[in-house]
């Protein structure tokens, strides 16, 4: 198994926008199925609900790290902790970064998780495997996002 997950894609939308779609708390949440509480801020807690269905249960935390304008989103998280009768906050979070490049056409969105090898080994399997199709799902919502919004 791999310790990380990468994603690329390139988007027919400029930077500024796919930057937008990926930072501002109320468009992530449309692509992504979250309704969150706030704003992203570097070194704060995001919270909110999941949207997406089958998953409402699921409360949405992350710990933004990076907001690098236009080049570079991330953000610490517990992959796929969505049962709510366990405690995932003794765990080591993952690290979820989006690295935006400028090309002829758009933009190429890079994404990463790593830190699954940190995963206790009981649910590190199923983690990956449930984000690493989850990712290829959230690449398809952004970039439907980006092109069918402005």
């Amino acid at each position: 198994m791999n310790n990380h997950i990468e994603k690329r894609i390139e988007l027919k939308a400029p930077v500024s926008r796919v930057w937008r779609a990926l930072t501002d708390y109320r468009e992530f949440g449309e692509w992504f199925g979250v309704k969150l509480n706030g704003p992203f801020a570097p070194g704060q807690v995001s919270c909110g609900q999941v949207t997406h269905p089958g998953y409402e249960h699921v409360q949405w935390e992350a710990v933004v790290r990076k907001m690098d304008p236009e080049r570079r989103f991330s953000f610490t998280w517990h992959p796929y902790s969505v049962d709510p009768k366990t405690d995932y906050s003794k765990e080591t979070p993952t690290l979820v970064e989006f690295k935006l490049e400028k090309t002829t056409s758009g933009t190429l969105l890079l994404l990463t998780e790593s830190g699954f090898d940190e995963i206790p080994s009981g649910r590190r399997l199923e983690a990956f495997h449930m984000n690493e199709g989850g990712w290829s799902e959230q690449m398809k919502n952004i970039e439907n996002y980006v092109t069918q919004t402005s």
